[in-house]
This record gives structure tokens, sequence and C-alpha cells, in this order.
């Protein structure tokens, strides 16, 4: 595919201001053109408030008396044509406002930004990688997104791993070292930090001001596209986090752009996150949605992006520091998600919603916002609560465990434990866990088998992995010595072998969504804090047995009741000993007894590990295997 497009057309124009031009990215920003094997370099910007835009670069010295942009309509499109290849050069529009106000502003449509601390844009040719990807497209067509395992990793590409010299890797040598890792763990796709340009370090990419640059701290543009060819080559998909609520105020970027309120809302109460420190989009402006659904698009075409999580939606549907419905976030969101699926029916498009807005899963013409996942922070925020509650105590916040089940099945989740959950004070998984060492590390091991038997698909931040007692340090690099003690060695170990547990258990997966995939076995077990329940897959005959005991006391000939007749065998066991566990496990199978127990026909005695997941199949005869993944 290529960007090359003579003048903006009579349509385009229509189209971008109408808010419907959703390859805005062709019009607008540098493209080089060929006439006749001649070429050319076109710059094109929106700034409807300006009085005058020139062009300026290292290719004038930064002088652009000679180099003025000629407006193309009344509504503020500004373009200039140059009889030279300038890829490569450096430039930035000088603006100045109806007031007499210069501005220096990056190209908000460039393709790529000079490396922080500078801040220009740069011509830069999109056009020339071959993708070698088609079979991971192809196969992605046939998946159903709902009824497949997904169990993402979240990375934040500055700090998962820096070089001795404490540099950052490029986009090539990342995926060199984080794709094998990510495969080796078994995850299904990596969620990437926002990696639009941005130029502060500590924002992680949540303040932008290029959208159409991928940040040039790890390289240039194709190189990301080698990092994404590769991931997809090894079977990952990749997410990015985007960010189309607000974006930073910073000098050269978005805000009063051309001197007035262009790409934010023009009252101060709508405009400004006092928290953030940022600028809301007017989502209500035609051409911001056009910037904003082809910058979507954009990162689809060229990227060949799995999916979005969309960053504050609830910034989104209500107006800043209110309870206010923002009528404007609704449309948009409900608009892109419909031009989203339109372009790709595939595509992930998850939100990051902490609120109870209705419907955030439905589909738009089914009333809902569109989306087709939800994060769920009210199963993140209470399970982790519950963890943190010293053993003893948890019997008087059991619904804080129950409380999920209620609506698991009203959107389609994700279970989030992402990186805002384990920085700024909140410490890291391991140590939110009560009590002394060995007990932290069992908690640990339960907290993440019962996250991945609960309904819902799956997201873990980079360094869970390792069992960091230290929480995320943005400037540094994960704790990679800790894999030279045992502890965390087997705490890795059992990392990966649950995640290949997961991934061939469809029980655990199938029926994410639907509430005949869950059933409770005892919910009520207050006063010991140790609950069991069954998943089950679409056959009939396909489910698995789950007991979690949230206290130290181990337990044998523990009783619960079963569905069916016949020999139960335990397929996981988070107190192995191979793990770090006191190998409190069930090591032979158990016949069913027909002895009526917590209201089902059958039961099984077993022993029950302190701070430990237990899980259970039915044994199946050959005859029943037969045909039976």
């Amino acid at each position: 595919m290529t960007v090359k497009e003579i003048l903006p057309t009579d349509f385009q124009l229509h189209l971008f201001h109408e808010g419907n031009l959703f390859e805005s990215y062709k019009m607008l920003g540098s493209h080089v053109e060929y006439e006749n094997e001649r070429a050319f370099t076109r710059f094109c910007v929106w700034a409807p408030n300006a009085k005058q835009v020139n062009l300026v670069g290292d290719f004038n010295h930064w002088n652009g008396t000679d180099y003025p942009l000629s407006k193309l309509n009344s509504q503020g499109i500004w373009m200039i044509r140059l009889d030279e290849n300038l890829l490569g050069s450096v430039y930035k529009y000088e603006i100045i406002s109806t007031t007499g106000e210069i501005l220096l502003k990056a190209d908000p449509y460039a393709f790529l930004s000079e490396v922080r601390p500078n801040t220009a844009s740069i011509v830069y040719s999109l056009d020339g990688y071959e993708w070698n990807d088609h079979s991971w497209r192809k196969r992605k067509e046939k998946r159903d997104i709902y009824s497949d395992p997904m169990i993402i990793y979240e990375v934040h590409l500055g700090s998962w791993k820096l070089k001795e010299d404490g540099s950052l890797y490029n986009y090539h040598e990342l995926a060199d070292e984080l794709i094998p890792y990510v495969v080796e763990h078994g995850f299904t796709h990596l969620e990437i930090l926002p990696i639009i340009e941005h130029p502060l370090d500590i924002s992680w990419g949540y303040q932008g001001t290029g959208y159409y640059s991928a940040t040039s701290r790890y390289g240039d543009p194709k190189g990301f596209m080698y990092f994404v060819d590769q991931c997809h080559q090894n079977g990952i998909g990749v997410i990015l986090d985007w960010v189309p609520g607000h974006y930073c105020k910073d000098s050269h970027g978005l805000y009063r752009f051309d001197g007035g309120y262009l790409f934010e809302y023009e009252t101060e109460q709508d405009r400004e996150n006092p928290i953030w420190g940022t600028a809301n989009f007017d989502l209500g402006k035609t051409e911001v949605q056009s910037f904003l659904i082809s910058n979507a698009l954009f990162w689809m075409e060229y990227f060949h992006i799995d999916g979005f999580r969309i960053d504050a939606v609830s910034n989104i549907i209500y107006w800043p520091n209110s309870d206010r419905k923002n009528d404007f976030g609704t449309e948009f969101l409900k608009k892109l998600n419909k031009v989203v699926f339109q372009h790709d029916p595939h595509i992930l498009m998850i939100a990051e919603d902490s609120t109870d807005w209705p419907q955030v899963t439905a589909p738009v013409h089914g009333g809902g916002l569109g989306f087709n996942y939800k994060w769920n922070m009210g199963w993140m925020n209470d399970f982790l609560e519950y963890m943190e509650t010293y053993p003893d105590d948890r019997s008087n916040v059991h619904h804080k465990v129950t409380f999920s089940l209620l609506y698991a099945f009203s959107e389609n989740f994700v279970l989030p434990l992402s990186h805002d959950e384990v920085v700024h004070g909140k410490k890291s998984l391991l140590n939110k866990m009560p009590g002394d060492y060995w007990q932290k590390f069992a908690q640990f091991r339960l907290l993440l088998g019962f996250m991945i038997a609960h309904p819902g698909k799956k997201l873990l931040f980079m360094g869970f992995e390792l069992a960091q007692f230290s929480e995320w340090k943005d400037k540094e690099q994960l704790d990679w010595n800790l894999l030279e003690y045992d502890m965390h060695q087997n705490a890795n170990a059992y990392v990966i072998e649950l995640i290949k547990f997961y991934k061939r258990s469809k029980p655990l997966f199938e029926l994410d969504h639907h509430y005949e995939g869950f059933e409770w076995i005892d919910v009520n077990n207050t006063e010991q804090s140790i609950f069991s329940f069954i998943r089950k897959g679409k056959k009939e005959d396909d489910f698995l047995i789950v007991i979690c005991n949230f206290t130290y006391r181990a337990y044998h000939d523990y009783q619960i009741g079963v569905p069916k007749e016949g020999t139960y065998r335990e397929v996981m066991n988070s107190d192995g000993e191979q793990f770090g566990g006191s190998d409190v496990i069930n090591k032979r199978p158990v016949k069913a007894k027909h002895s009526t127990f917590h209201g089902r026909p059958y039961s099984i005695k077993v022993s029950i590990p302190p701070y430990g997941i237990s899980i259970f199949r039915p044994v199946k005869h050959r005859k029943e295997r037969k045909g039976h993944d």
C-alpha cells in the first residue's frame, strides 16, 4: 500500500470536515509524490484559526519566509508543494494566529518524529516493508475471539529489559528478546502501553503529541512493523493501548494548535483534566472524528494491529470531573467501533471502563457502545482487596469473591491485573499478599490460579511472572536477577504451567461469556474461606471441578459434591513441590460415591492444600475420549 495522492480533492475535503474521511492521513501530513519520475513533497495541515502558516525545517534553515502554505478552503486546510524529494527532512509548521501569536508546531499527521527531547517532525515514507504474516491473518479470520483462550501480557517497552549501559532496546532487538519470552510463557497476545510519540518518558505514552508516529525511542516505524510481523509469525496477537480521550499540552503538540482551541473543547470545564494536566479531545468536532478514527485504521492498515485497549473510557462517556453524560463521547465511540469493525470484523476493541455504563460490549445496532470486550475493574478491585485482607478476617469480606459472578456475563469481560495495580505505592502482586515469605508465594499462586479459573479473558502486567517483591519501576528494567532464587524460579515455572493448563482446558474459556459455563458448588463456606465451583465447556461432559482455599489450614478427606459418578483426577494443584508448595496434592484418582452432598447426587473426598487451588477433571474411558480434544 502506498501513500500517494495528488492535491486534496473537493470530495476529500468535504468528507474530512464532515467527520467521515477515515484515511485523512493520506490527505494531511507530509508526502513525497512522483509525477513523470519527478519527485515532489507535499505538506498539508488543518489550521482554521491561523492567519498564516509557513513551513520551516532543516531544508530552509528554519526560515519560513519563502515557504508560505496556501489556504485551500475557508475551513482551514493549508498546503504547500515543493519541487524536491524531502524524505528524511526535519520540519515544523510556523503558525501565525489571528492575534499575531507565533507557534511552532509538529505535524499532527507526521509518520516519524525526532527522538526526544527534540520535537520536530520528519518526512517519512511508510512504503516498502514486506510483510510475512499472511498465515497469521488467515488463521485470525477463522478464530472465535469469544470462545478461544486469551491471556494477554501487558508490556511497557521502555522498562521490560534494558541494555547493560541502561539504554533502550530498539524494535528489532525487542523482537529478538521479547517475542521468544512471550512464546515460552504461552501468552496469546501482547498489549503494549501507548507507543504514539510522546515527550515525557514518565507519561508511559498516555500523554501524546504524535498520534501517527510510532515513537522514535525504539527506532523507526518500519522497525515497529518488523516487531509486529515477528509477533504474528510466532502466533502472538498485538494490542495497542490507545488514547482517544486526551493528550498533553506541550507547546509543540496539539494543544491550541493554531492559536485557538482546535483539537480540544473550547470551555475550560470540558477541556481540562487537572489530575493529569491534559486536554480532552473535542469529540463532537467532526474534523477531530476524522483525525481519531483515521488513526485507528492507520495502525490497523500499516502496522497490522490486532486490537486496541481504549484508555479512560469513563473520561469519554462522562464530562471530566462530573457525572454528566457526554453525548459527544458516546456517539464518537459508537461511530469509531462501527467503522473499525467494518474495516476488520476480527479486531479487538477493549474498553478500559470503570463505570457501570450498560451494554458497553453490545453492538451499536443493539443499543450498545460497540466494543467487544471490557476490562472487569470491579472484579479486580474486589479480588485484590480480598487477597490483601488478613486470612483470619477474610470470612468478613466473603462477598468480595462472590459478587463478580452476579454480573460476570452481563458484558464480555477481560480480567485485568494491569500496570495501574503495581505502581505508585500499591505494591507488587506478590507483596500485596499478607503473611510470611512462604505464605506470600502460596497466596500469589492461588491468586493467579483463581484468576485463570474465573470466567473472562486474562491480562497481566509484565514482571508478575518473576514474582517481584518491588512494584513496577518505570525507569528501570524488571528484576531479572530474581530468577537466580529458587522460589522465584518456582513461581515462574508455575506461571508457565498454569498458562499451558489454561490453554488446553476448554472449560476455562469456551463459555467465558455465558452463564451456562459456570456453576457454584459451595458459595457459602465463609467459616473456612473455601470456594468451589464448576467450569463447563461446550460439550456436556467436559467440565472441571475447582476448589480454592484462601486460608493457611490444610484439609484431608474434604467432601465436595460433584455432578456425575465416575473417577476424578487432579489436573492442577498450586501447592505442588515443584512450584514451591507444601505438596498437599492428590496423587491418585478419587472415585465419586453415590452420596448426596452440596445438593448433588455424588461426592468425592480430597485433600485441600493451604492457600491453594486444586482442579479436578472427570476421567474419561477410552470410548468416552474418542473424538474428544
